[in-house]
């Protein structure tokens, strides 16, 4: 589980893509520290596990699947990518709880000075803009981001100066594929009214109906 706070951007070594797998590995510095094989490292909000390190880098596997969904597929040699360690029981939480688990990818089609922050408009397929509210908070490529503003087919951010200068959106421009992931609390509540948790349906389970009963809506 990760943050969305950006420890560092890394570098891309090398991706090796074959039919039914993938190798990945990132220059870094920060991340490596105190790493081991196994542990959780985000790129690009994507969860990987570190199979092995070199000096000043580290490699994880990646899977067909994540190929397909994500834009790590995307990544040319000299790609500068976020990364973030996996969170412990003792950091601030300055983000929101994000998993690594990317639901869709997203496209900047607009990039607009405001004051001292800069707007990106992204395009949203429907199988996230379903979890997007203003206000509410969206992982953009690792990043915990407040939606501004929702406009038709995607949403709008406000980037601050800092995140621009730490994080990969200061280094892209419109036409940029970014991963996307919804907040994880909007999916279970989804799933938990829809009854499709254990001890969702039949009697005990929460339905609107038994909300409206107790009053909460």
């Amino acid at each position: 589980m990760f943050t969305g706070i950006v420890e560092e951007m890394g570098t891309l070594a090398s991706l090796e893509i074959k039919a039914d797998s993938g190798i990945i590995t990132i220059e870094a510095d920060r991340v490596l520290e105190d790493a081991q094989v196994g542990d959780s490292i985000a790129v690009n909000g994507v969860c990987l596990t570190a199979r092995g390190f070199g000096r000043g880098s580290f490699s994880a596997d990646v899977m067909p699947e994540t190929i397909r969904k994500t834009n790590l597929g995307n990544l040319k040699r000299g790609s500068r990518v976020n990364l973030e360690r996996a969170l412990t029981l003792s950091a601030r939480l300055g983000g929101h709880l994000m998993l690594g688990h990317v639901d869709a990818t997203g496209k900047v089609v607009r990039i607009q000075p405001e004051g001292n922050a800069v707007l990106f408009t992204i395009t949203a397929p429907d199988e996230i803009s379903r979890y997007l509210l203003a206000q509410g908070s969206v992982g953009v490529d690792g990043i915990s981001l407040t939606v501004a503003r929702l406009v038709e087919g995607g949403f709008t951010i406000s980037l601050i100066p800092h995140t621009l200068e730490v994080t990969t959106l200061g280094q892209n421009g419109v036409g940029y594929e970014v991963n996307l992931e919804a907040d994880v609390v909007g999916k279970y509540v989804e799933k938990i009214v829809e009854g499709g948790l254990p001890g969702g349906q039949g009697e005990g389970g929460l339905t609107l109906e038994k909300l409206a009963e107790e009053g909460f809506i």
